[in-house]
Formats: structure tokens, sequence, C-alpha cells
């Protein structure tokens, strides 16, 4: 199963196959425009990806304007493809969602029917205990000298809290996923980028400090040509059945 498959003739599983095993990370990209509509709808794709208790603490910085697109180049390790596409998104997660968005989320989801007021009740004890951090922000060391002892005598998962990046950063990750594989489908090509200055994107972009900064996505039309190859490793190599398994080097 580690060829890349032919074009799917009829499954919707066959053509997602095909969609994930032929996204590429692509090194060039022409200047063609993206027509319009087409990046908002990506980006509303992007946003029904997985999100802790519903938060949605992802946020979307599209940047088009070729002249702030040369000013971020800079925080971007000078990578040419920040000015090539036509447009870049920085995916940004909010530390701070539980204050912006807790009661809005619940009263969507009570509107929508996906929750029940049972439910609703659970959110508001669990959510604030986990997300808050104190006065001042430093509330979280002692949950932090806590959950090791908590956790001698019952489970408890991590609490975000006590990895507020961590936390965020896997949320923005899910969507950032979603936003490339919804360009490949599209006849897009993305580059996904972690070799930025995170502070010097904020200050280009006027990003807030409460949002982490976890990937820069350059998206736009790849140079035709370009010859994409990438490999991966067996599964036997990665995948293990039941539990841990020691693999071979």
């Amino acid at each position: 199963m580690d060829s890349t498959p032919d074009k799917p003739e009829s499954s919707d599983l066959d053509a997602f196959e095909f969609l994930a095993r032929n996204r590429r990370a692509v090194r060039h990209f022409r200047s063609d425009p993206i027509p319009h509509g087409l990046l908002e709808r990506l980006i509303d794709i992007a946003r029904w990806a997985p999100s802790g208790y519903n938060l949605q603490p992802t946020h979307f910085v599209v940047v088009t304007d070729p002249k702030i697109r040369a000013r971020l180049r800079p925080a971007c390790m000078n990578q040419v493809q920040i000015i090539e596409a036509p447009a870049v998104v920085v995916l940004t997660g909010d530390r701070c969602v539980v204050d912006n968005h807790f009661h809005s989320t619940l009263s969507a989801d009570k509107a929508a029917g996906a929750i029940d007021d049972r439910y609703e009740t659970v959110l508001r004890s669990i959510v604030p205990l986990a997300f808050d951090r104190g006065p001042m922000g430093v509330g979280w060391l002692w949950k932090a000298t806590l959950l090791p002892v908590v956790r001698l005598f019952r489970p408890i998962p991590s609490l975000p809290a006590v990895h507020a990046r961590f936390w965020a950063t896997k949320q923005v990750m899910l969507a950032a996923m979603n936003l490339m594989l919804a360009a490949s489908s599209a006849g897009l090509a993305t580059l996904p980028m972690e070799g930025f200055d995170e502070g010097r994107v904020r200050r280009v972009l006027g990003i807030p400090r409460s949002q982490v900064v976890p990937v820069v996505i350059a998206l736009g039309y790849a140079v035709e040509g370009e010859k994409l190859i990438k490999s991966r490793l067996p599964l036997e190599k990665v995948v293990h059945r039941e539990r841990w398994e020691k693999k071979a080097k």
C-alpha cells in the first residue's frame, strides 16, 4: 500500500486516498490570482476541523497584498514562496479562547441542538477549571504542581491551563490540514512553513500576544513541471498492534 494509487474512478475513500497521497509541499508558485471567493470557501471548509470543547480557537490571517507579503518574507526566513504565492494564510490559536468564545459557542450549540441542558452544565463546570490560569496568569502553577500528585491515584488528562500553547497548537494544526487538503481538491498547491520568527510575524501582521502562531501556509498554483516526490516509512515501522512494540531501526 505504499505506492501512489491511480486516480480514482468511484468511491469516496478512493478519492480521499488519492488526494491525501498526492498532496505535496511545493517549492515554487505561479503568480496567477486565486479566483474570487475560492479562498474564503477553503477557509470556511478548514474551520470545520475538530475543536476541543468546540471552542474554535483557530484564526486565519489572510495576506494577499504584495507589499505586506514582502514585509512578511524576512520574518519567514526569506522564503521566496511568501512573495511568489498569491496568498499566505497565517493560522493562529487563541490562548484566551474561553473568555472570547465559550459563551457564544455554547449558545450556538444549544440553538443547533448539538448539546442538551445536562451537557451544557457539564461543560460550564469543567471548561473553566481546565483553562483558568488564575490571577495574573500564574494560577497554572498550582495545577502543574498538583497534577502529578493526583495522577498517582487516578487518571487525569493534561490541562490547557498548564499546556496552553500545546493545546492551541493541536487545534490549529487540525484546521491547517483541512485547509491544505481542501486546497488540493480545488487544484491549488500549498506549502506549510515552520521556519519563521513568530514574534516578527506577529509584529508585521498586528497579531496579539494572546495568539500562538504554529504555522504559515503559502497557497496558490504550483509552477508546472516541478518534481514533487515524497516517500513514507512502511506501515510496520509506525503501526503498533494492541500495545507499543519496539521497532528495528
